[in-house]
């Protein structure tokens, strides 16, 4: 198969790029590089079966060129991470939905089965709502926050997003999935966006003291990047996936206080770890949820899915990558636990 990827140069799509070489797919990366980098797919750029072209999914023409090439997309590009969006929430809107919109078209104008990336953003404050050991199903409602609260935008263009996949489907019968993505990590995933463990990782290795945001006591579910795009594979492998949205994670909860005890054992047992209240970081207009678990009985129904890597795992394997970087090395793939 030929795939095409956008995003492809980013932390989850580099990684679904190297495992469809493996298999022996072609694989073609489109990315403007706003939060990818080449360093992540440069030990393809000479193999016959990868290509990369750096461009936009805003441009129309070129997006049209690679979908008519390819016989899969994977649309991963976004605008992602908590702090760009605060920042840049225009941007946000506009590449998340006027973005996917232009997969969508191309992909139902060539007739090319196609995988969205959505995320457990969607879900909004949901699981705050549900409280004790409830976890989110795919067709459970989704709890957005006000409008007038930035942090929402993300949610709501990415549901947007689904919402016209579900109408592609649907209405013109394109072969489309979506996957919502549960706090997915491992090597290569940067701390510049907002990324709570990378960010944990690079400061403890630095010496500084990791700032927790706010009390501590919030949960959230870690999934190993390999587990995800493992999913990914198989799921575009799955006729009966089609029209469908699958959670993507793995069902253990972790408050974020217990992930920098967990990161300061790990890599210096004297750091400091400190609370930070988020006003502070990201200013007024932002607000969190206390909890979100996936459900994953859909995904393990559909593919037999199981998650693999512990969060001992992921941990080891993330630690290893930001000293290798650190180092101007890079870890061989063989090296890293996720490479399956």
């Amino acid at each position: 198969m030929h795939y095409l990827i956008t995003g492809g140069a980013g932390f989850i799509g580099s990684h679904l790029t190297d495992r469809l070489i493996e298999q022996g797919h072609h694989v073609h990366v489109l990315d403007n590089l706003s939060t990818g980098g080449l360093a992540n797919v440069r030990h393809w750029e000479d193999h016959n079966r990868f290509a990369l072209t750096i461009s936009s999914v805003l441009n129309e023409h070129v997006l049209g060129q690679c979908i008519a090439e390819a016989d899969r997309v994977v649309h991963l590009a976004a605008a992602v991470g908590v702090e760009r969006i605060m920042d840049r929430p225009v941007e946000t809107i506009l590449t998340n939905v006027r973005g996917t919109e232009n997969v969508l078209q191309l992909a139902r104008h060539h007739g090319k089965k196609t995988l969205l990336a959505s995320t457990s953003e969607v879900y909004g404050k949901a699981m705050s709502k549900n409280g004790g050991g409830s976890s989110l199903g795919e067709t459970d409602d989704l709890t957005i926050g006000s409008t007038t609260k930035r942090r929402w935008a993300y949610a709501c263009s990415k549901a947007m997003d689904e919402f016209l996949a579900q109408a592609y489907h649907e209405e013109h019968g394109l072969p489309v999935l979506c996957v919502r993505f549960f706090n997915t990590v491992g090597p290569r995933q940067s701390g510049n966006y907002g990324m709570v463990v990378p960010t944990f990782v690079e400061r403890a290795l630095a010496g500084k003291p990791l700032q927790v945001h706010g009390d501590g006591t919030q949960t959230r579910c870690f999934v190993h990047v390999a587990d995800a795009v493992r999913a990914v594979t198989k799921l575009m492998e799955t006729p009966q996936a089609e029209g469908e949205v699958f959670n993507v994670g793995r069902p253990e909860e972790l408050s974020i206080r217990e992930l920098a005890e967990q990161v300061r054992a790990r890599v210096d047992p004297d750091l400091e770890i400190t609370h930070v209240p988020h006003e502070e970081v990201y200013g007024e207009g932002f607000e969190d949820m206390q909890r979100r678990v996936p459900d994953l009985s859909k995904l393990e129904e559909a593919i037999g899915y199981e998650p693999k890597f512990s969060m001992e795992e992921i941990l080891e394997d993330v630690v290893d990558d930001v000293k290798a970087r650190r180092s101007g090395q890079s870890v061989p793939k063989e090296q890293v636990n996720g490479t399956v």
